[in-house]
C-alpha cells in the first residue's frame, strides 16, 4: 500500500492545480451541492470552469482588442478643436519710426492683434503606406489562431490530468472493497479463533495474529481514505468546483476498458498534437517580425488635412466675421540611417525564427519517443495488469484453502495468517498494475494526440 500511496500522490502533485488545495479546504463546509460528473460531464464542466481554461479565454479577447488598436493604425484619424483665448495684455511690436515721419532711428510702438480669439480646427491623418502597418493587419489572423490553439492546448494539459485523477478516485473504490472484503475476513478469523480457544481447540496467540492484523487492516483503510479524499479535492480544483460541494463520479473502470483495443489502431501524426500545432503557429506568428522590420526601411506615405474658422474681436460679442484657412499635404518619410538598428532586428527575427524551427523538429522527435516509450509502458502494463488479477485470484483460492484446512484442523494459524498477508499484498500488486495500466493507457492516447 505504500508504493500505492506514494503513486497516488505523484500524480497529484505534477498538477499545478494542486498546491492550492490545502487552503481550498478551509472553505464552508455547510454546502449541500451535490455534482453526479461521468468522465465526459466532468471535462465539460472543467471547458466552463477551470481557471487555467477561463484566463485562456481571457487571453483570445485581449488579443481581439490588441488587433482591433492593429486595425485602428490604418484608418483615418479625425479631431476636432476649439479655443477661446483672451489676451489680457496684447504683444507690443517697433515699427521704425520713418513709416510716419520721425526721425531716423526711432522707434513707434505698436500694438497688432485684437483681445479675443475664437477659433475651431477640423484635422483629418491618413496613412496611405506604412509596411509595418500592413504586416500588422496581415498577422491578425495569425495571432488569433494563435491564441485560441493556446486555449486548445491548455484544455489538452487539464483533459489530460482529469482523465488520470478521475480514474485512479475511480479505481479506488477497488482498492476499498478488497481492504472491506480484508477486514470482513480477518473479522471472521478472529471471531473463529476465538471460539476456539474458548473451547480449548487454539491458543491465545491465534487470537491476537488475528486482532493484529485486523488493527493493521482499520489503518491501512483509514490512510487509504485519507489518500482518496485528498484526491477528491485536487480533482475538485481542477474541474472548479468548490471543495464544500459533494463530488460523486459515476463512471466505471474495468480491465477491458483499461486495453480497450487502442494499440491495434496506434498510427499518429504530428499534426494531432496540440502543442506541436501551437509551436507551428507560434514560428509562424514570428515570421511577420522578419517582414515587418524588413518593410520599416523603406519610405512611408501619408495624407493631412486641416480646415481652420477664427473670429477676431477687441470686444466678446461673438458677432464678428470668421476667416477661413484650410490645407492638404501628403507626407513622404524616408528613413535614412537609424545605427543599424533595424538591421539588427531583422537579424534577431531571424535568429528567433531559427529556433522555433529547430524546436518543431525538436518536438518531432520528442512525440516520436513518447509514442514509442507509451506504447511500450502500456503494453507492459496491461501483461503486468493481467498477470496480477491472475495471481490475485490464486491468492484467493489459497487463502479459502488455507481458512479450510484450519477450520477441519489440519493446517496451523501461522499458515491462514501467511495466506492472508499473500493475498493482501496479491490486492495490493493488482491496484498498483490497475493504476500504471489507467496512467500508461493516458500517457498513450496524449501522446498520439487522440486524448
Amino acid at each position: 500500500m505504500k508504493r500505492i500511496k506514494s503513486r497516488w500522490h505523484y500524480w497529484l502533485l505534477i498538477s499545478v492545480f494542486l498546491p492550492a488545495a490545502a487552503s481550498a479546504q478551509t472553505g464552508d463546509t455547510a454546502s449541500t451541492v451535490r455534482h453526479e460528473l461521468s468522465l465526459q460531464q466532468a471535462l465539460d464542466y472543467a471547458n466552463k470552469n477551470n481557471v487555467e481554461i477561463r484566463n485562456a479565454e481571457i487571453d483570445v479577447l485581449l488579443q481581439k482588442e490588441t488587433n482591433r488598436q492593429t486595425t485602428a493604425a490604418a484608418l483615418p484619424k479625425v479631431s476636432i478643436n476649439g479655443s477661446l483665448t483672451d489676451n489680457l495684455q496684447l504683444q507690443k511690436t517697433l515699427l521704425p519710426g520713418e513709416l510716419i515721419g520721425q526721425p531716423a532711428g526711432t522707434f513707434i510702438p505698436v500694438t497688432f492683434g485684437t483681445k479675443y480669439i475664437t477659433s475651431g480646427t477640423a484635422e483629418l491623418n491618413q496613412i496611405l503606406f506604412d509596411g509595418q502597418v500592413f504586416v500588422g493587419l496581415q498577422a491578425r489572423r495569425t495571432s488569433i489562431e494563435w491564441v485560441n490553439k493556446k486555449v486548445e492546448v491548455t484544455r489538452q494539459t487539464v483533459k489530460a490530468n482529469i482523465h488520470k485523477v478521475y480514474y485512479q478516485l475511480v479505481a479506488s473504490r477497488t482498492q476499498i472493497d478488497l481492504i472491506d472484503s480484508n477486514v470482513a475476513l480477518v473479522k471472521k478469523q478472529q471471531h473463529d479463533a476465538d471460539i476456539m480457544y474458548k473451547n480449548g481447540f487454539a491458543e491465545k496467540l491465534d487470537v491476537d495474529r488475528a486482532t493484529v492484523a485486523l488493527a493493521n487492516l482499520e489503518t491501512e483503510r483509514a490512510k487509504a481514505l485519507t489518500s482518496i479524499n485528498n484526491g477528491y479535492y485536487g480533482l475538485k480544483l481542477l474541474l472548479g468546483i468548490p471543495t464544500a460541494d459533494a463530488l460523486i463520479l459515476t463512471d466505471t473502470l474495468n480491465d477491458e476498458m483499461i486495453r480497450g483495443g487502442i494499440l491495434e489502431n496506434s498510427t499518429y501524426s504530428y499534426n494531432d498534437r496540440k502543442d506541436f500545432q501551437y509551436l507551428e503557429l507560434t514560428r509562424d506568428f514570428n515570421a511577420y517580425n522578419v517582414r515587418r522590420y524588413k518593410l520599416s526601411k523603406i519610405p512611408t506615405l501619408s495624407v493631412a488635412g486641416s480646415y481652420n474658422k477664427q473670429l477676431l474681436e477687441n470686444e466678446f460679442k461673438f458677432n464678428g466675421s470668421w476667416f477661413t484657412a484650410s490645407f492638404v499635404s501628403l507626407r513622404l518619410s524616408v528613413p535614412i540611417f537609424n545605427g543599424f538598428a533595424t538591421n539588427s532586428k531583422i537579424a534577431e527575427s531571424r535568429l528567433t525564427v531559427q529556433k522555433l524551427d529547430n524546436q518543431l523538429q525538436t518536438m518531432k522527435i520528442q512525440i516520436d519517443n513518447e509514442v514509442v516509450s507509451s506504447r511500450n509502458t502500456l503494453q507492459t502494463s496491461i501483461a503486468a495488469m493481467d498477470y496480477q488479477r491472475k495471481n490475485m485470484e490464486l491468492a484467493q483460492e489459497v487463502y479459502r484453502q488455507s481458512k479450510r484446512k484450519y477450520e477441519v484442523g489440519t493446517g496451523s494459524s501461522i499458515e491462514l495468517n501467511t495466506a492472508q498477508k499473500d493475498l493482501q499484498q496479491a490486492q495490493t500488486n493488482y491496484i498498483t498494475a490497475l493504476y500504471d495500466a489507467i496512467i500508461a493507457k493516458v500517457d498513450f492516447l496524449n501522446a498520439t494526440g487522440k486524448l
